[in-house]
């Protein structure tokens, strides 16, 4: 992809990525990690409302 800048500004923004405040170390994504968090989320509120409905009743 080409950039839209004028070869100034995109030497500008190319110093300013190498900063080292912006080479910071991820971990990968993990979708597994995130659709198990969910569901557990999920699952939790919904046995918490559960038994606030049975406490109240």
């Amino acid at each position: 992809m080409t950039s839209r800048l004028n070869p100034d500004d995109q030497k500008h923004v190319e110093e300013y990525l190498q900063l080292s405040q912006h080479q910071v170390e991820r971990r990968p994504f993990r979708p597994w990690m995130l659709l198990v968090v969910v569901l557990a989320v999920t699952i939790g509120l919904g046995l918490l409302s559960r038994l606030i409905s049975y406490l109240t009743l």
